[in-house]
């Protein structure tokens, strides 16, 4: 099955960190799904996991990133569970089909992205 591989270097350049975290997450396909860390590692800024979290969760409601396809490096979704973030996390992972090993860990072997990439 052909992929949507993650943007380029080139794809990246001249646009802000918060840009090129929206930019990357935008281009996560529906049922996968990537660490915070790898998000940031595209960007050109591997150290910068938190910075990635902090740009989701800023973003406004009318943007359409994807950020519930962003969880953390072992597939924990990390979101804080104030104000149902988290369920609402897992039930749009859920509508698209990514399976889980528990309550709240997704079966990164199944749906990391991009296909591939190795879980640490």
């Amino acid at each position: 099955m052909s992929e949507t591989p993650p943007p380029t270097p080139d794809d990246l350049d001249g646009l802000s960190f918060a840009e090129r975290v929206q930019r990357v997450v935008a281009a996560i396909p529906e049922g996968r799904v990537t660490s915070y860390g790898a998000v940031a590692a595209i960007c050109g800024a591997p150290r910068a996991a938190r910075g990635v979290g902090a740009v989701l969760n800023g973003l406004a409601p009318e943007e359409e990133v994807p950020w519930w396809r962003v969880v953390n490096r072992i597939g924990v979704l990390s979101i804080p569970a104030e104000l149902g973030r988290r369920t609402l996390q897992r039930t749009l992972l859920v509508a698209e089909g990514v399976a889980f090993r528990t309550e709240n860990q997704v079966e990164m072997e199944r749906h990391l992205w991009p296909a591939g990439d190795e879980v640490d």
